[in-house]
């Protein structure tokens, strides 16, 4: 942390702990922050837009530009970091900061393309535009699953709109959250001239959070957690009539056809399985699979399963790193059990023992065939558990990917052109993401990321996300001598 820039005092004094998933052990405190103290960190971050909005947006690139610089320099320690608090494999970490790095030179860009549209007026000698303005301060909450690259997501956009940021990430992973406050301010320091506040770390728990939800001065609240947490933040922003941005839960599905590559989709499902222990929000939670290579497709899967490397992700090759803590491994453990009494049959999915880390919480992903989509496959348990389903025909697939609440990601796997296309539209998945021969994982900053129903309809990262983070105006302009007036009406006075 030290190396980052971080005061020493800021996590090493007494304090709430920070626990390691790898082996359970306090490796920081941090000390939270008051909630008498928010009342003047908004004010510091409402001054800050004031002046930030006003700075021109490709200099607000130059920033951020700056920022994906220090991220880049520090890419292997804040992957490391992001090993130690939230316990994902080495790879996965430093990609999460390559991710960070990815949407600011997405944002560097979108600084000269923040474009508003000219209008055709019906009115003779007249202009209509569309403009797009900065919308104020904007709050992310963040999940401990993603800690540093869902705040990049929001945060790189925002500070290229003109906005101000307060971010207050999950308390699960407090220590990276202060490693990137530390980048911001040294890409600061290079640019000179950011205002106080512009961009603030808060921690703490469930108060601070609603402090942010509930503050009018919060003009975009930004959230990712469980579609429990979104439905009260929601209500509270819409209380206000401020804008959430929700990014919430995912049961997300596979279908595997007739046609699919099968060795293609083996590897394809175990990352999107297993990847990061089950704790995506697009991780693959449902596998559909045809019933003419079920048994082809199926025994295979359960070998990988049986097989994978689970283990302390900072001892080398290990591909499924601990769960966030043991409550989540009673989680996983009580949907397994529900699952087999609903007639599944489980393969995998017992807690396994890993020397030098005895307080951390490591499972064997597990594998479950069950006759019915019932009990625990509605829901989202946030841990490596594959549900396994047949299917007979295309339409039945389909209606079993879109059969439950949530409706963030999904993919098919499939040579058959009409069967992809179809899968792409409106007839098919109902999901916010949709692959064709690839998992419901990793998605890329250039697409908007996010999903419908209860995953909450919020979209972060690329493509038009920018908009969610602005505010839009239209204006016309007479430059003629008479007043038309719109729709032929008439008004004459003297």
């Amino acid at each position: 942390m030290a190396g980052f820039g971080v005061d020493p005092g800021a996590y090493a004094a007494a304090g709430r702990a920070v626990h390691s998933p790898v082996t359970g052990e306090a490796i920081g405190h941090v000390a939270d922050t008051e909630p008498m103290a928010m009342v003047a960190i908004v004010a510091r971050a409402a001054e800050a837009f004031v002046t930030w909005r006003l700075v021109p947006a490709p200099r607000r690139g130059e920033f951020v530009r700056l920022l994906g610089e220090e991220l880049r320099a520090a890419k292997a320690a804040l992957g490391r970091l992001v090993t130690l608090e939230v316990g994902k494999v080495p790879s996965e970490g430093e990609g999460e900061v390559q991710e960070m790095i990815d949407i600011c030179d997405f944002a560097v860009g979108l600084s000269r393309q923040l474009q508003g549209l000219a209008i055709p007026s019906e009115r003779a000698d007249h202009r209509m535009m569309e403009q797009w303005h900065p919308a104020g301060v904007v709050g992310v909450i963040t999940a401990f699953n993603f800690p540093v690259a869902v705040f990049s997501w929001n945060a790189a956009l925002a500070l290229v709109c003109g906005d101000a940021v307060i971010w207050k990430p999950s308390e699960k992973a407090p220590l990276t959250a202060l490693a990137v406050q530390a980048l911001v301010a040294r890409a600061a320091a290079r640019f000179g001239g950011v205002p106080d506040g512009l961009v603030t770390v808060v921690t703490g728990g469930r108060a601070i959070g609603e402090m942010l939800v509930d503050d009018p001065r919060i003009a975009v609240l930004s959230a990712t957690g469980s579609t429990r947490m979104g439905r009260a933040v929601g209500e509270r922003v819409a209380r206000r009539f401020g804008r959430a941005i929700l990014e919430l839960g995912g049961n997300n599905a596979s279908i595997v056809t007739p046609s699919a590559d099968l060795d293609l989709a083996v590897r394809a499902i175990a990352f999107g399985a297993m990847g990061t222990a089950g704790q995506r929000c697009t991780t693959l939670r449902r596998l559909i699979v045809h019933e003419s290579i079920y048994d082809a497709l199926v025994p295979r899967l359960a070998k990988v399963y049986r097989g994978v490397s689970v283990g302390n992700p900072l001892s080398g090759a290990v591909l499924v790193g601990p769960l966030v803590d043991a409550a989540a491994l009673e989680a996983m453990q009580k949907a397994l059990e529900a699952a087999k009494a609903a007639g599944g049959t489980v393969t995998g999915g017992e807690p396994v023992s890993v020397d030098g880390c005895e307080g951390g919480a490591y499972a064997r992903p597990a594998l479950v065939e069950m006759p019915a989509q019932v009990g625990p496959v509605l829901e989202e348990t946030f841990a490596p558990i594959l549900y396994v389903l047949k299917y007979r025909d295309f339409a039945e697939a389909v209606a079993l990917q879109n059969g439950v609440p949530q409706g963030l990601s999904s993919s098919i796997f499939t040579n058959d052109f009409r069967e992809a296309e179809r899968y792409l539209s409106a007839a098919g998945s109902d999901c916010g993401i949709a692959n064709v021969n690839m998992g419901t994982s990793g998605a890329e900053i250039g697409g908007a990321f996010g999903g419908e129903k209860e995953t909450g309809g919020g979209r972060e990262s690329g493509s038009d996300a920018w908009k969610g983070y602005m505010r839009r105006m239209t204006s016309a302009i007479n430059y003629g001598t008479s007043l038309p007036l719109a729709q032929g009406v008439r008004f004459d006075v003297e």
